[in-house]
């Protein structure tokens, strides 16, 4: 008897073990089955950002193109480009599965900045070689900044080495070479600059792959300043004067400089048309999150075309 009831007990306890197996095994099964579900969900919102980002980015290079064709002689804050596009919901334009009463979040929102409206540290050498006057102009602008001027020094010979010429290389053959690729990021490399003072620099100071004038059209006060060598009271009243008529030619430009007291523009590296543009996206996707910042160029002559030399996205 004791027999029969022991083995009734194994019985049991299997019988248990074997439920509990099952439904473990069934679990396990559901939650592959939603980690593969998850992932291809994933999946398929990556796919539609970097659609989204693609028709962002032609969109962009068109407005760009056709402001070239129609205005070439001079580019200002007036333009369409400058015009910001607002947080803008975008959620019936993604096709996917619709599912009632569900919250689906998806937003895109964007800005093109000229970049040659701030000072390109790509001045500060040419082939190899640091250019005075532009470190003079760096300098200038640090000062303004409140920060230390000879920080332009360590900058300098960073943007120089990234031109350096081999030795043995034919320098005449090499007088166009473009530097390498450099971020402002990358000034954290040099001796003296912390991450607060590269932050404060990033709204008026760029690493662009050729040297480049400062469109007097769009630069902030500060950096028209320091490249015209001025005092901050004189760039203020340019800035003041441009909100109301940008310039047209750079003849304009000198009278208006003349007029408030500025020097005369025989040496400035300026100007008042753009060929380089960052474009600045944020993109939300219900769960998915993109930043994005694209370098574009485009060409203000025949054929007005426009090509991106990089994208960094987080």
């Amino acid at each position: 008897m004791k027999s029969i009831k022991g083995q009734r007990g194994v019985a049991v306890i299997t019988a248990l073990l074997l439920t509990t197996l099952a439904v473990t095994i069934v679990a396990s099964l559901f939650w592959q089955q939603q980690v593969q579900v998850r992932s291809m969900e994933n999946q398929r919102l990556h796919l539609q950002i970097q659609w989204i980002l693609r028709g962002t980015l032609d969109w962009t290079k068109l407005i760009l193109q056709q402001e070239a064709i129609t205005q070439p002689n001079y580019t200002s804050l007036k333009d369409v480009w400058a015009v910001p596009l607002a947080n803008t919901r975008i959620d019936q334009y993604v096709d996917r599965e619709r599912v009632a009463g569900e919250t689906f979040d998806a937003n895109l929102s964007g800005q093109i900045f000229d970049a040659t409206a701030r000072y390109n540290l790509a001045n500060l050498a040419r082939q190899g070689a640091k250019v005075t006057l532009q470190v003079d102009v760096f300098k200038q602008l640090l000062t303004l900044l409140r920060l230390d001027p000879a920080l332009a020094d360590g900058a300098t010979k960073l943007i120089a080495s990234s031109q350096e010429i081999p030795a043995g290389t034919n320098k005449a053959a090499t007088a166009a070479k473009q530097m390498q690729a450099i971020t402002l990021d990358d000034l954290l490399e040099v001796p003296g600059f912390t991450v607060e003072a590269v932050e404060k620099l990033r709204k008026f100071v760029i690493v662009l792959p050729e040297p480049t004038p400062v469109n007097v059209n769009t630069a902030p006060a500060e950096v028209l300043a320091a490249v015209l060598s001025s005092p901050i009271a004189i760039a203020q009243a340019l800035v003041a004067q441009r909100d109301r008529s940008a310039w047209n030619t750079i003849g304009g430009f000198e009278s208006t400089l003349l007029s408030v007291g500025g020097p005369t523009i025989a040496d400035k590296d300026i100007g008042i048309k753009s060929e380089w543009f960052l474009v600045q996206s944020w993109l939300k996707l219900d769960r998915a999150s993109l930043n994005t910042e694209v370098l574009v160029n485009r060409k203000m002559t025949s054929p007005y075309t426009t090509n991106v030399v990089w994208i960094h996205q987080n």
